[in-house]
């Protein structure tokens, strides 16, 4: 009995659903030369021009010190590049250059594609259900993922890291 309540508890159900979707998006990135990692900071900046890189951290859940290290090899592939602000000197940019954005083109048909076929798993209104539920779990307060620093997981799993609005 309490290993059914073990296999059901939900860390359990979501490490096994990560299990069986993440592979999927690996294999894409994979095929471009890129992490995983690398592949949630490029689709975040594909959606934004420039972005911050603790913007970008709270939005890819990736702790800043590790992040730093995917954006600099990023820059190295000619995918990313990073811009100083005019206005304040400690706010650094990150945006993808044109190599970087031309991957969009690529790479999102295959992401379409993986996301199809996990929808067709399950009815239309359970997929949104699952969708809701996950983000009431992970925003009880309503609020959007990375309104509070203090609990984002890229910052509760790694010692305090204090930076400047990079």
């Amino acid at each position: 009995m309490a290993i059914d309540q073990f296999n059901r508890s939900l860390p359990m159900v979501l490490h096994r659903a990560l299990d069986a979707v993440m592979p999927r998006f690996r294999k894409i990135f994979n095929d471009f030369g890129l992490t995983e990692q690398q592949g949630r900071v490029l689709r975040v900046l594909w959606e934004h021009e420039q972005i911050t890189l603790r913007e970008l951290s709270d939005l890819t859940l990736i702790a800043a010190p590790s992040l730093v290290g995917i954006v600099d090899r990023l820059q190295r592939a000619g995918l990313v590049a990073r811009r100083k602000s005019d206005r304040d000197r400690r706010k650094v940019f990150v945006q993808t250059t044109r190599t970087g954005a031309a991957l969009e083109a690529d790479i999102m048909p295959a992401i379409a594609s993986a996301y199809a076929r996990l929808k067709q798993s399950v009815d239309a209104g359970t997929w949104e259900q699952v969708l809701d539920g996950l983000e009431q779990i992970a925003n009880p307060g309503g609020g959007r993922p990375g309104d509070s620093p203090d609990d984002s997981p890229a910052r509760r799993d790694s010692a305090p890291v204090v930076l400047p609005d990079l």
